[in-house]
């Protein structure tokens, strides 16, 4: 991890601890993986490309934006920035490898937090097998992450957004509008159902489903981070087609139906526009054997790029849009 800064006293905060044992003791938390061949140390790390491409992806997470310290654990921050980005590394259909993550953080911010969020990185990586290799640690005014993943293809095309054809199906893995409704839920100053909380402080990709759904032979696949018309409409003019997509295929879960009975909402838009589920879209060509885990809601038809719900275009607010 690289260097920026000083410290001094041991009071408990990562200003006490100082930037290099900051980074001491984050280094201590991941382990090294088969992919690693040169760890945290030096200027750089070396991590393994058998297939002589690498995937890379990278996210930003802000205090206040993404994530606020008075509703998430230090842990379960640091589950959500590492989710975030190895799902786009399997939505490429790629396995992914490694993490480089930036740390900004005020000096006063408790060094235990700091060493949560890292179990947090560490956690989540180990479900794919990855790992941390490197980063930076800088001081700024409220926490900033910025997370790198790194994968590999295993001798496989990439599984673009480009690739969609007319007579395709359409196919979602993973949860939808379980986020958005957990979100709802604390913006209303609750913490229960802890469910739905829960999945929004700690998304739940569904990892293996991304190499899944290459092995098919995928034409194109997308993390549903934004929500998922606003994703289905990036495949859709990347592929210039049209995704049709029927609402009553797409699963609308029990626990999102009754927090929206709740707060009277209606739970498909949560599902249908609701983001950071990370769910994984595909389209897969016809006859194909759709893997375990993906249902299928739609099709790929001829047409102007766009999305149609129910034989209607899509109209207004699609999903998430960070300067909207």
């Amino acid at each position: 991890m690289g260097a920026s800064g000083t410290g001094s006293s041991g009071d408990g905060t990562v200003g006490g601890l100082g930037e290099f044992g900051l980074i001491d003791a984050v280094v201590s938390r991941f382990p090294v993986t088969p992919d690693v061949l040169l760890g945290p140390g030096d200027d750089a790390a070396v991590v393994a490309a058998p297939d002589s491409r690498v995937v890379a992806s990278t996210d930003l997470l802000v205090e206040g934006r993404h994530f606020r310290r008075d509703w998430s654990s230090a842990h379960e921050i640091g589950r959500k920035a590492a989710a975030q980005n190895l799902a786009d590394i399997v939505a490429m259909g790629a396995r992914p490898t490694a993490l480089l993550v930036g740390l900004g953080a005020p000096p006063d911010l408790p060094s235990d937090w700091a060493l949560g969020l890292a179990d947090g990185l560490a956690e989540e990586c180990g479900q794919v097998g990855a790992t941390v290799v490197g980063g930076d640690v800088v001081r700024s005014d409220d926490v900033v992450l910025a997370v790198t993943a790194l994968g590999d293809l295993e001798g496989r095309d990439p599984v673009r957004r480009s690739g969609a054809q007319p007579g395709d199906v359409v196919a979602v893995a993973g949860r939808l509008g379980w986020s958005a409704a957990g979100l709802a839920v604390l913006g209303r100053g609750f913490r229960s159902p802890r469910v739905l909380v829960d999945a929004h402080r700690v998304p739940a990709p569904p990892y293996a489903a991304g190499r899944a759904a290459a092995l098919a032979g995928a034409t194109s696949m997308i993390d549903v981070s934004d929500g998922l018309l606003q994703d289905a409409g990036h495949i859709a003019t990347a592929s210039d087609a049209v995704l049709a997509i029927e609402s009553s295929a797409v699963e609308v879960a029990d626990p999102v139906r009754d927090a929206a009975a709740a707060f009277n909402a209606d739970p498909l838009e949560w599902v249908l526009r609701g983001g950071e589920d990370h769910a994984l879209l595909a389209t897969f060509p016809p006859g194909a054997d759709i893997p375990d885990g993906f249902v299928v809601i739609g099709e790929v038809t001829e047409g102007d790029a766009g999305v149609l719900l129910d034989g209607r275009p899509v109209t207004g607010k699609a999903g998430h849009d960070h300067f909207a």
